[in-house]
């Protein structure tokens, strides 16, 4: 996995870059460490990336126009937004934009090596210290924003959902973790997943972030 790192901090970004290229040996490969949204996309052009670590609050150009333009262009290319809890607002617009998901700064570095193979593999990744807060907070701001086309349902697709996969989606608007849905319904985890995959399919929906939004949108929490 190609990995490019995006944060205003020099010491930030650095110590990231060594200690992805220590640990991650074998599994990753850093492209390039950058300080704005221009150099992301300037970098994106030299050495294409996998999956970018985006910071939110960078100069010239930040982390929301930022992924907006890469998914305009390159949708293949999975971003993590890197926040702190008082970005939510700029977070929910990342994630309105195409971000496959969000971690808290100070991350451990085997839960950041996990989320960035997660996201390479196509599913989201929010971060369960701050998820519900995202949830509600989507809830509360889904009505001052322009629902993306991407999260207009066609209703004949909603109705081919069936009773377990309503019992999902409600579970995933609370902002349970597949191991927690699994535990509460009394199924694997493994049919957690399957039946997470034919929702996706049958909504049309890119990963479990829209999914959850989707859902929160419909008052499911």
């Amino acid at each position: 996995m190609k990995v490019l790192i995006a944060d205003d901090q020099m010491l930030i970004r650095q110590s990231l870059r060594i200690v992805l290229e220590k640990e991650g040996a074998g599994q990753l490969e850093v492209t390039d460490a950058v300080g704005d949204g221009e150099e992301v996309l300037a970098s994106i052009r030299r050495k294409r990336p996998d999956v970018i670590l985006m910071d939110i609050r960078m100069p010239k150009m930040d982390g929301v126009q930022c992924t907006r333009k890469i998914k305009e262009t390159d949708p293949d290319i999975k971003i993590i937004i890197l926040t702190t809890f008082d970005d939510d607002e700029y977070v929910f617009d990342a994630l309105r934009f195409g971000a496959s998901g969000y971690l808290l700064k100070g991350i451990s570095t085997d839960e950041l090596i996990r989320a960035i193979g997660t996201v390479y593999q196509g599913q989201a990744m929010l971060n369960p210290d701050i998820e519900v807060k995202m949830l509600r907070m989507f809830s509360r701001l889904s009505g001052e924003y322009k629902r993306p086309a991407t999260l207009t349902i066609d209703e004949k697709n909603v109705e081919l959902l069936t009773d377990n996969e309503w019992r999902i989606i409600g579970e995933v608007a609370k902002g349970k973790s597949n191991k927690e849905i699994a535990e509460t319904l009394c199924f694997s985890q493994g049919t957690v997943r399957n039946y997470l995959s034919a929702i996706l399919d049958k909504l049309e929906l890119r990963d479990r972030t829209q999914l959850a939004i989707w859902a929160v949108q419909r008052n499911m929490q």
